[in-house]
């Protein structure tokens, strides 16, 4: 691919597009076009980009014209749509949706994990889910050096994840219910302020929800262990963002708990945060924002003599979504 790229972002004006725009900025991402794509709603408005105005275009038969790659996060209806115009049209597609994640032709990549997936491409690479990704990157390196025979997560998971329109309702919420009133719900089937619920997705027949087998069947894909054993309960929290997960790990065999912080102290995307007298570990409102997934409390399951116990927090609009992305980009450019 060309030292210069142009690059079109497809659904630019929401939580994760905004969020790419910026790190393409920061990470000196080596940009020659701009487009910034959105729909109807949007034509018309402007976003910043390197001390420039760049207007929203809307999605039209020529949107993808000349263009090298679409860093997409409009949802998997749009991208089931329009990523397969835009490779006809000689780009290459990294969708942020779960539109092709499960399709056994399209690479699922977390950089840290498989970047090699990146190069079997055929015009779409696929970005997992934010919970998905913040748990990967976490214990991927334990289990390269000792395999993990069976993972159990909770995930406490922050209105971003639903959108930037979740973000305004959870404000919106929280500022009814200390006036007394009744908060509105329309992001979410049930107030998030000052509550919690297991996750609002589709359930299937043996009672797991839609988030929590994407992360059970893209662990496997990316690990590429169809096998792997991983059961998942996934909460919506009143955090306004940055996703936090409590993790237990089961080894064949004992692993040393001071193995596993000299392991994660050094690994790629993550920072150790521990303050064993003071009580203070990774908490939603640090990993705002930052690139690396937090970890910390790394504890003996004292259930059992093969286990260990983690808690990890990461920002979902960032690692988990637009950063995840544009490190696809870096690797194809």
């Amino acid at each position: 691919m060309a030292d210069e790229v142009r690059v079109a972002i497809l659904g630019a004006t929401g939580a994760v597009g905004t969020e790419i725009i910026q790190l393409l900025e920061t990470r000196q991402f080596p940009v020659s076009e701009l487009r910034l794509l959105a729909s109807s709603r949007s034509v018309g408005k402007t976003l910043s980009f390197k001390q420039e105005q760049i207007p929203i275009q809307p999605l039209e038969a020529d949107a993808f014209d000349g263009i090298d790659i679409v860093l997409a996060s409009a949802g998997g209806s749009i991208s089931q749509t329009w990523l397969p115009q835009a490779v006809a049209a000689g780009a290459v597609a990294i969708d942020n949706s779960s539109a092709f994640r499960m399709d056994p032709t399209v690479p699922l990549v977390v950089p840290e994990i498989n970047p090699e997936q990146v190069y079997q491409h055929r015009g779409i690479i696929a970005n997992p889910n934010c919970t998905t990704i913040l748990l990967g990157v976490c214990v991927w390196p334990l289990h390269q050096v000792q395999p993990i025979k069976r993972l159990i997560v909770s995930t406490y998971q922050s209105a971003s994840g639903a959108g930037a329109q979740a973000m305004a309702e959870l404000k919106v919420q929280a500022r009814a219910i200390l006036n007394g009133e009744t908060p509105p719900t329309q992001a979410f089937p049930y107030p998030l302020a000052f509550n919690l619920f297991p996750h609002n997705s589709p359930l299937n027949a043996a009672g797991y929800c839609q988030e929590e087998t994407k992360m059970v069947n893209e662990t496997r894909k990316i690990f590429n262990e169809p096998g792997f054993s991983l059961s998942a309960t996934c909460v919506r929290v009143p955090v306004l963002r940055a996703h936090s997960e409590a993790v237990n790990l089961e080894f064949a065999s004992p692993f040393a708990v001071d193995k596993a912080r000299e392991i994660l102290s050094v690994a790629p995307g993550v920072k150790l945060v521990e303050d064993w007298e003071a009580n203070y570990f990774p908490m939603p409102i640090d990993a705002t924002g930052q690139d690396d997934v937090l970890v910390g409390r790394i504890r003996q399951d004292i259930s059992h003599p093969n286990g260990l116990e983690l808690w990890l927090c990461g920002d979902q609009i960032r690692k988990g979504a637009a950063l995840n992305a544009v490190q696809i980009a870096e690797l194809l450019v």
